[in-house]
């Protein structure tokens, strides 16, 4: 019981970990891109 709840939660921590870091990565490419247009 308790080791596949390590297992699950390590799954868990990897998949949100990805997401979050994806997510972090698209708001950085659209504050980028709106502070390249509001420049020109």
């Amino acid at each position: 019981m308790n080791d596949k709840f390590k297992v699950w939660l390590k799954r868990v921590g990897i998949g949100g970990f990805l997401f979050f870091l994806g997510k972090g990565l698209v708001w950085c490419y659209i504050f980028y891109s709106a502070g390249k247009c509001a420049a020109q």
